[in-house]
């Protein structure tokens, strides 16, 4: 990679990220006009915009666009040094073949341990460590919404101040539940995903289900473990002779759980009881430059601390393939890796859309031509660790180290199955810029750009732009990355989504029918 290092503010910059690109993005912010040149000799032909590629070389018709060593299209129309790449100018490749692909042929030597890095969380029964203390009521129908709405107003009104150890009252609500078929195949995705999100470590096992009674989904599949009826109140009740009782008794149920979250307190936990997800959102080209690869480096410390760190966004790596099997710690792995890009091919096609339907106008805007070159820098975050686990949609975690959860890349819907999973830390990358936020745990953001850091000063946590800038590296980055996730964990600082309380509901993948 190729960065420059603290150079003047108006010299023109580009970054170009392996010997072998013969393109480069860049830098200056709102583009560089006609007739720039570079210390290199390079001069553009035309303006090209912040983060948009310039061919560094002659690139004849059809010929191969080279960027992260990696080909990510091929020239539509001759591409003299100094022009501008734009998408109108890139024809897309083929995604790499699932077939014959390396299986854990270079998995990584296992990186020497972190030691001695904790953080101060909330220890459970099972095992698992909140980084939250939060009493989460979850609903097994959508037809309960509503009521849980009113009676959440008044538990935050009326209890939440009587109890200064709990954090929030949250609630599980989403639109599945009944006119759905229950029983299909591939329903099992919304149901175990509401099942382990029950179980997250921040809800501390305590807690409670609103139903109506009459629903598909039955609220008993969605209690933990060894939690009893008691924890399930149901609105066609016939004890429940009108809407204020039922509200009443919401309230009687939240607050004896209340009290028991109450006495909940945090202890100094190792590092290793972390569980971070990992997601971009609002992509642009320098997120494969900045942000994720110090994600990637952050996450390698995570690792070698002993924690569980997740990528996911199946359509954001599929391009990067080839590159992640061969990091895999066994062939099994990799064959599940390959399985989960199988299925996540097969899934869109029976929809009549591919891949390439993933990029969004924005990502284009800010210099992604396509899917291909946009997984390539999401799969950054995945960092140099050997990949030790894969998850299906809605299952929860069971490894330590660097795990792959299947997920589609919408970032509420990854989200949520990152929640179900057991994330305790996620942690959001973003070039355009997004108030994305979670309720349940805490969401530390990250600006591929000054630009970005700069104009949303107060929703950004981190600005990983200095790398572009050569005012940071990546390895300044990935650490600052990592003590703030230890910190906030903690309880010792708070994200700017959390200042805010600024969340999105929760999204379900739902890819079974609907009745």
């Amino acid at each position: 990679m190729t960065i420059p290092v603290k150079p003047p503010t108006d010299a023109p910059r580009y970054i170009r990220l392996n010997e072998a690109d013969n393109v480069a993005i860049i830098v200056n912010a709102f583009g560089m006009p006609a007739g720039t040149k570079f210390p290199g000799g390079l001069t553009l032909r035309e303006f090209v915009p912040q983060g948009h590629k310039v061919a560094l070389t002659d690139i004849a018709k059809d010929a191969a666009i080279i960027r992260y060593g990696e080909v990510i299209g091929y020239a539509i129309v001759a591409l003299p040094a100094g022009s501008w790449v734009e998408e109108a100018r890139v024809r897309m490749p083929a995604p790499p073949s699932l077939d014959g692909l390396e299986l854990a042929t270079r998995t990584p030597p296992k990186l020497p341990p972190l030691d001695g890095y904790t953080f101060e969380g909330f220890r459970n029964k099972d095992g698992s460590v909140g980084t939250k203390n939060i009493l989460a009521i979850s609903t097994s129908v959508q037809c309960v919404a509503g009521t849980l709405d009113i009676a959440l107003k008044r538990i935050k009104d009326e209890l939440l101040p009587n109890y200064p150890n709990v954090d929030d009252v949250v609630a599980v609500t989403h639109v599945y539940g009944c006119g759905v078929a229950i029983d299909a195949p591939l329903s099992e995705i919304p149901i175990r995903t509401l099942q382990n999100i029950a179980r997250h470590p921040n809800y501390g096992g305590e807690v409670m289900i609103v139903s109506l009674g009459c629903e598909k989904l039955q609220p008993e599949r969605l209690l933990p473990g060894g939690k009893d009826s008691t924890s399930i109140m149901r609105l066609q009740d016939e004890t429940l002779t009108s809407f204020g009782a039922m509200i009443d008794l919401i309230m009687r149920m939240a607050d004896d759980r209340l009290k028991l979250l109450n006495a909940r307190q945090r202890e100094t936990c190792p590092a290793s009881d972390l569980v971070v997800g990992m997601q971009c959102g609002g992509s642009d080209a320098f997120s494969g430059v900045t942000a994720n690869p110090a994600l990637g480096f952050a996450s390698d410390l995570l690792v070698r601390a002993g924690a569980t760190v997740m990528f996911s966004e199946v359509t954001e790596v599929r391009d990067a393939i080839h590159l992640l099997t061969p990091r895999a710690v066994n062939e099994q792995v990799a064959r599940e890796l390959i399985r989960e890009m199988k299925w996540y091919d097969d899934y869109l096609e029976k929809g009549g859309v591919d891949r390439s339907a993933n990029t969004s106008p924005g990502n284009k805007k800010g210099g992604l031509n396509n899917i291909v070159e946009k997984a390539l820098g999401s799969s950054a975050k995945s960092g140099s660790s050997a990949i030790a686990g894969v998850l299906s949609p809605g299952e929860r975690v069971r490894d330590k180290g660097l795990i792959f959860a299947a997920t589609p890349a919408s970032d509420f819907v990854c989200g949520t199955l990152q929640l179900a999973a057991g994330m305790n830390v996620h942690i959001f990358t973003t070039g355009r810029g997004t108030p994305y936020g979670l309720s349940s745990v805490p969401v530390i953001k990250v600006a591929t750009r000054n630009e970005l850091a700069q104009r949303w000063a107060d929703l950004i946590d981190i600005n990983a732009g200095t790398i572009a800038t050569g005012e940071a590296t990546i390895e300044d980055v990935g650490w600052d990355v990592f003590r703030f996730i230890l910190d906030v964990a903690s309880g010792k600082k708070k994200t700017c989504t959390d200042k805010w309380g600024l969340y999105n509901a929760l999204a379900l993948f739902n890819p079974a029918p609907i009745t």
